[in-house]
Parts: structure tokens; sequence; C-alpha cells
């Protein structure tokens, strides 16, 4: 088999930038051998998901250790150099004629210079996977500053491989590296928005604190799960033990069960983050003068509502940081959704944006009362991670808690239901409000909303159908609704006013023959203009 090895385009836009927060405030778990720069012990060590749990809570009740960085050739190794710094293919763990599934890993060096430490588990027991710089090829010269055949004191980060998309190919499959990020690919994509373990007071005044997985615990499966990763995570406030079980396909499902434990009050816990990128689309696409009309990662906020009513968010890039909480009571997903899979919507050869993968988060059990918080920071470049979006419970966390939360992760195009009841919302469009081409009035802002799909689709120009439109802190001057006969869609046009730095709030949906026919369009628009 081949193996695609897509370890660059990996680093070189967000993941990169992300990590460089995130390494500022990150520490692991404990001190192994290679950790500490003592003598390793290569023994098996018993393990077990409840072991790693009780370990974690145990540590939880004294202080946070700092991990030491490390020192020597991996410290002076910035960013050229990295970039010139490859695992090499025939060092790829479990790779066999007949093997399905194979590990690479990322080297320390740059930001990444408090190690990761992977350990292989079968039958019970762990035994610590060890690198050296043999495992890794060094480009140009930077070959002749490194020194041969010696202990790695841990790797950075690793990533997965399985014919995901052809059986004669290693596709990747999974990739963690950076505090407790990770990305992964459904059949058809490429890398696109990430994921990450826990989020800690995100866009808070007390600053964001960025946990971080230290040890990765390997346990390939025979079954249906391709492999069980577990991972311990380390924070000053929190921390906590992760299984990850993948089950690889068209949609990637991950299954997750996360233990976390509370060594201090947390502001505002978030479960399940994802983290995107949204630079413009149709709704401010003006603010770009670039060829492309799209540059996103995912261009909605997708949530589903435990009475089976979904909402649909479509993203901002806004003028100044901007949050938004949506109260639920055990939702049954939430995610960031990419939903034009169309090459002609961006035109771009190299990013792809059309295969970016959509991620769902699907709840096990009832999670409750809480709220799915929605991030946007302002940006310019879409090298820039600006969305955030999590679960956050009602109770908040307090030093000496202990929660657990299970969840699936699906990766994939995630496409609409074709044979859904309702209607979805296909684009949304933004511009001056009034006449467009004949007469456009001075404060005014028009919205335009287009359905498609469901009940909707068998419905006529002169069906009885209307609007239901809301709007908070801002003037609703008028609505227009239309069958558009040159592609069938159900046209909304909403024209409005708001007061200048108005933060305005909007939901509409079609409703018709004492029936809700769509899904719930909601929106936040800042009149900074």
């Amino acid at each position: 088999m081949s193996v695609s090895d897509h370890s660059f385009p990996l680093f070189s836009r967000r993941c990169f930038l992300t990590a460089t927060a995130a390494l500022a405030s990150t520490f692991p778990l404990r001190l192994t051998a290679q950790e500490s720069g003592s003598s390793v012990d290569t023994a098996l060590q018993q393990f077990s998901f409840d072991i790693l749990s009780e370990e974690m809570r145990q540590l939880a009740e004294g202080p946070y250790q700092p991990a030491p960085e490390a020192s020597g050739f991996i410290s002076e190794l910035d960013y050229d150099d990295y970039r010139l710094v490859r695992f090499r293919p025939d060092r790829q763990r479990w790779a066999t004629e007949t093997s399905t599934l194979t590990l690479a890993a990322f080297p320390m060096g740059w930001l990444f210079k408090e190690p990761v430490i992977l350990y292989e588990v079968a039958d019970g027991a762990a035994t610590e996977m060890r690198f050296t710089t043999e495992d890794f090829e060094y480009l140009n010269d930077l070959a002749e500053r490194i020194p041969p055949m010696t202990d790695m004191p841990g790797v950075a980060g690793f990533r997965l491989h399985h014919p995901l998309n052809r059986p004669d190919v290693m596709d990747e499959l999974v990739a963690f590296v950076g505090a407790s990020y990770f990305r992964a690919l459904g059949r058809g994509s490429a890398y696109g928005l990430s994921a990450r373990g826990l989020a800690l007071n995100t866009a808070s005044t007390s600053g964001e604190e960025f946990p971080r997985f230290s040890r990765f615990y390997m346990e390939r499966g025979t079954g249906p799960g391709a492999i069980t990763v577990y991972a311990a995570m380390q924070s000053p406030s929190v921390t906590g033990a992760y299984r990850f079980v993948f089950f690889p396909g068209a949609t990637t499902t991950i299954e997750v069960t996360a233990r976390l434990y509370f060594r201090e009050d947390v502001e505002e816990l978030g479960v399940a983050p994802l983290t995107s990128m949204y630079l413009y689309s149709e709704k401010n696409h003006t603010q770009f003068d670039d060829f492309r009309p799209k540059v996103h990662d995912s261009d909605g906020l997708y949530i589903l509502r435990a009475d089976g009513e979904t909402i649909w968010r479509p993203l901002n890039n806004p003028p100044r940081l901007s949050g938004s909480y949506f109260a639920e009571t055990a939702p049954r997903r939430f995610g960031l959704h990419q939903r034009d899979r169309d090459f002609e919507s961006y035109q771009d050869t190299e990013a792809n944006y059309h295969r970016r993968p959509s991620l769902d988060i699907e709840p096990i059990g009832d999670w409750g009362n809480g709220h799915v918080r929605l991030v946007e920071i302002p940006s310019e470049l879409e090298a820039n991670d600006n969305i955030v979006a999590y679960w956050v419970p009602e109770a908040p966390a307090r030093a000496g808690d202990a929660r657990e939360f299970a969840y699936r992760m699906h990766w994939g195009d995630l496409p609409v239901d074709p044979d859904a009841a309702i209607a979805h919302v296909e684009t949304t469009r933004a511009g001056h409000g009034g006449v467009a081409g004949v007469e456009l009035e001075a404060g005014l802002r028009k919205f335009v909303v287009d359905f498609r799909g469901g009940f909707l689709d068998r419905l006529g120009p002169d069906a009885d159908i209307a609007p239901i439109v809301t709007i908070a802190n801002g003037e609703m001057i008028s609505t227009v609704l239309q069958r558009v006969p040159q592609n069938g869609v159900w046209r909304l046009f909403i024209d409005m006013r708001a007061g200048n730095d108005a933060v305005v709030e909007l939901s509409a949906h079609l409703a018709g023959y004492d029936r809700k026919l769509t899904e719930n369009w909601l929106y936040q628009w800042i009149n900074a203009i």
C-alpha cells in the first residue's frame, strides 16, 4: 500500500497559529522516564481506562506540575528548521502488507517543545513507543546539525493512516497535535475544521486556558472500531482521561468519553469544542478584494433540538468579537457545517474548500440544560481560525467536581437529508436595503434567505405560505416572499434598520397548512457600517 503524506499541509496553516497560543499554556500529566530525562523503563504497565481515570483524579487533588521543555537541538529548531523535519514513511508503526492502520509521529521543535509520550496497549498492558532521530528525515543542511541515533524525549503528536478512500492507499484518518487539538476526515474530505478535548474560559475576561494531551495510549481493534485511543489531559484547572473509538468511513465516527476532574473553579466550561474558519461568502464578499466567491471551512452552525426542530445559524466575520448563546435542553446534535459542496462556489484549486468536512456532535445520554455557544472573531486572513462552538453545561464547574461526558463525533460531508419533511436554508445574502438596482434607501439593510427542500418543493408559487420573522434590537421595514422560477427556491427578503453599533438578532421560518415548513434561520448582525 502507498501512504499519503500530509504532514506539512497539516501544519502549513492554522494548526501552527492555534498552537502558538495553545502551547504557551500547556502542561504534561506526569513525568515519564523520557520526560524527566532518566533512563527509560520499557517494562509493561498495567492499563485500563479506569486505571487512567483514577490516576487523573488523584493528580487533580494535588498542585499542577508544568512540564520541563526539551533542551539541546530540539529547543534550537525554529520555524524554517521545523518545516524541514519529516517522519520517515519506512518508520511508520504497524506497517505490514496486510495492515489497515499505521502510525506516524510529529517531531518536537519550534512551538512543540513539551514532550508527548505514546504507548501501545495490548492485553491490558501498555508499552512505551520509543522514537529516535533516526525516525525522522532532515532536509537540506539541517541534517548536519542533528546528532545521529539520539533518543527523542517524546514527540509533538501523531497521525493515523487508514485506507479511507481506496484499498491500496493509506490516507490520513486523524491527526492529534498541539494542546488538545485534533482533526479527522471522512471519505473524500480534505482537512478543515478542528476539534479539541476541552475549552476553558474561551473569549473571557480571565483569559483562555488550553489543556494539553500529554500521553496517548493506542489499542488496535479487531472489530468495527479500527482503533481506540486513550489520552491523559492536564491543565492548571483540570485533569482528564479521554477515550476515542474510531469508526472510519464515508462519515468517520469517533465515540468519545471524557472524564474530567477539577482542581480549580472554571469560569466557563466548553464541552466538545469545535474550531473553524469563516472569512467571507455572499453576505460579506464586498469587504474582500478576492477573485474567489467564498472562503470558509464552515458556513453555519447547525443545532438539532430535543423536539426535532432544527436551527441554522449562518456564520459571520464580525467587526468585533461576538458571542451567541443558544439555550437548549438535551440537544440531539450540534455542529459546524460546510453545506455548499460546489467547487464553482469557491474556485480554489489548492485549498479545496468544497471538500472541507462538516462535524456534528451527538450527545450520548441526557446532557440536561445548557447552551450551545458560538464565538465569532474578526479576521482579515483565512489563516486564522476565528470560529468556535461548544456546549456549556448549566451547572458551573467547581474545584473538586468530577464530570463525565460521552458523545459521538461525525466527520464528513453530512449532506442535508433529501427525504426531510422540512426545507433547509440554502443561502444567506445581505446588502443595502431598498429596491436593488432601482433605489437604495439610506439606513436600510437587506437580508435574503433561500429555502429549499421538503414539502416546500412541491408547492406552487401561489401556495398559501407566509414568513414568520422576528427582529430584536432593530426595526423591520418589510418582508417579501417569492418562489424563484429559475431554480425553484423560496426566497425571503427582509428589509430592516437599526441604530449605530446595534447588535441585531433576526429569526425567520416559513409556515403554512398548519405546519412549520422550514428550519429556523437565525442571524446576528452588528450595525458597524
